[in-house]
């Protein structure tokens, strides 16, 4: 927990896109790990294991959530708050720019379908490799490269569409 919770906890919010939902995630994932403490044998990388953790409760959820809507005809709402860390060696109007371009790109992320939005999670927020998001959501590594590159593309036209400028340099 000490290690990996502050990651495992931002891995939930962008994930479920809800606060609460989020606290509730990350706390599930905790329990689980703690209730299956004799079976659990985990190898190499312990971040990768809890977000898989996580990732395979959030499945859980959504499909449940699916079908209380479907059922009960619900719509839930999304909140999320995003921690942002200015860089001080920027002046007030870069990191506003920058601010704003990080704001629209994290809604672009958060428009994606869960079969982009994912993959893009885990590997840049969660700097996991190509194989072990494959891994983790049980696919082939070359369906994992389609779909970063394919989700790239699509917030590149999205952000192009709200005026943003592809940055070069």
């Amino acid at each position: 927990m000490e290690a990996y919770g502050r990651d495992l906890f931002s891995f939930c919010c962008f994930v479920t896109r809800d606060r609460q939902d989020a606290e509730k995630l990350y706390q599930d994932t905790f329990l689980k790990l703690y209730e299956s403490r004799e079976k659990l044998h985990i190898d190499k990388n312990a971040k990768s294991f809890l977000m898989s953790v996580a990732l395979n409760l959030y499945r859980n959820y959504r499909r449940k959530r699916s079908v209380r809507e479907r059922i009960a005809g619900t719509a839930y709402s999304a909140e999320e708050s995003w921690r942002e860390v200015p860089d001080e060696r920027e002046n007030v109007e870069e990191r506003a720019l920058a601010g704003e371009a990080c704001r629209a790109l994290r809604e672009a992320v958060r428009r994606l379908p869960d079969k982009y939005r994912l993959p893009v999670l885990l590997y840049y927020m969660e700097n996991l490799t190509q194989r072990e998001i494959a891994r983790l959501m049980g696919l082939p590594e070359e369906t994992v490269k389609t779909r970063l590159r394919r989700a790239r593309a699509i917030l590149r036209k999205d952000m192009e569409g709200q005026g943003y400028e592809r940055s070069y340099g």
